[in-house]
C-alpha cells in the first residue's frame, strides 16, 4: 500500500495547553496560489472558492489513471479547458486504487474505510474531503458516514490535521519525523478551500497547526507525505515524480 499553502499578526494565546486553539486575525483569502512561512518553515498554500471548478480526477474514459500531472493537463486541453492547480489528492495501493472511499463523475471506487491497521490512513481519526456544487467539507470518517452529504465528489485520507479547531490527539509538538506533506482545509461556512504543501520536510504537528491557526480552517485532512507534490503554473510550480492515484485540481 503507498500512503499515498502569510498571514502576520498579532497572536493572542488562548490558553497554556500547546493544543489548545490559538486566536488570530482572519487569514489572508487572496485566491491562487502564495508562499506562506510557519513555525520556521515555508510552504505553498493554493485558495479557491466553492464557486471555482473543483474536481477530483483518477482515471480518463478509457479507464487508465492519469498518474502524472502532465496527462491530466493535457486531456483538459483537448476538451478545451485549463488546468489551473492540481495537487495529489489521496492515499493509493500500488495499482493505483485509492485507499478509501473515491467518488468523482465516473462514480465511486471505494467505500468509505474504518477499518484498524498500519500506516497514516488508518491513524484515526481519518476523514473524507468532499464537495457539491455549493458547499465543501472535512468530515471525520465515522460523522461522514452519519451525515451523509452526497458529495459529487470526494476523497478519504488520514489522519485528520484539525477537527473541529483541535489537532490530532496524536500530534507530538516534539515529534521528530519529518516528511514533506501535503492536506486540504475548508473555512467554516464550507465556501472557502485551502491546500497546502510544505516545501520543507515538516512535522504533523507542524502541518496541522498551519490550517489552525494560520489559515483558520477548522478541518483539515492529511492527503500524503513523501509523494506529494503540486501543479500551478502561475507560480512555476509542476513537479514530476512517481505515478499518482487520486488527483484533486482546479480547472478554467
Amino acid at each position: 500500500m503507498r500512503f499515498a499553502l502569510a498571514l502576520i499578526g498579532v497572536v493572542f494565546i488562548a490558553a497554556c495547553a500547546e493544543d489548545v486553539r490559538v486566536v488570530t486575525a482572519p487569514a489572508e483569502t487572496a485566491y491562487g496560489c502564495h508562499s506562506k512561512a510557519h513555525a520556521g518553515q515555508d510552504f505553498t498554500v493554493c485558495t479557491y472558492d466553492i464557486t471555482n471548478d473543483i474536481r477530483l480526477f483518477h482515471s480518463d474514459p478509457a479507464g487508465q489513471p492519469y498518474l502524472q500531472f502532465e496527462t491530466l493537463a493535457r486531456e483538459m486541453d483537448e476538451q478545451g479547458k485549463n488546468l489551473v492547480f492540481a495537487m495529489n489528492g489521496g492515499m493509493y495501493h500500488e495499482d493505483r486504487r485509492p485507499v478509501g472511499f473515491y467518488r468523482d463523475t465516473s462514480g465511486d471506487q471505494a467505500s468509505v474505510n474504518t477499518n484498524d491497521g498500519p500506516g497514516n490512513f488508518h491513524l484515526k481519526p481519518n476523514g473524507v474531503f468532499w464537495l457539491t456544487p455549493t458547499i465543501a467539507g472535512v468530515t471525520e470518517s465515522q460523522a461522514y458516514l452519519a451525515s451523509n452529504p452526497n458529495p459529487t465528489y470526494a476523497t478519504q485520507s488520514g489522519p485528520m490535521l484539525v477537527i473541529d479547531g483541535a489537532l490530532h490527539p496524536d500530534f507530538n509538538p516534539d515529534g521528530t519525523s519529518r516528511k514533506r506533506r501535503n492536506g486540504v482545509g475548508v473555512s467554516d461556512d464550507g465556501k472557502t478551500i485551502r491546500f497546502a504543501i510544505s516545501d520543507t520536510a515538516v512535522t504533523f504537528h507542524e502541518f496541522a497547526t498551519l490550517f489552525r491557526d494560520v489559515l483558520n480552517t477548522p478541518n483539515a485532512l492529511f492527503l500524503d507525505g513523501q509523494v506529494s507534490r503540486i501543479y500551478a503554473p502561475e507560480i512555476s510550480r509542476n513537479e514530476f515524480g512517481v505515478d499518482m492515484g487520486p488527483i484533486v485540481g482546479v480547472v478554467e
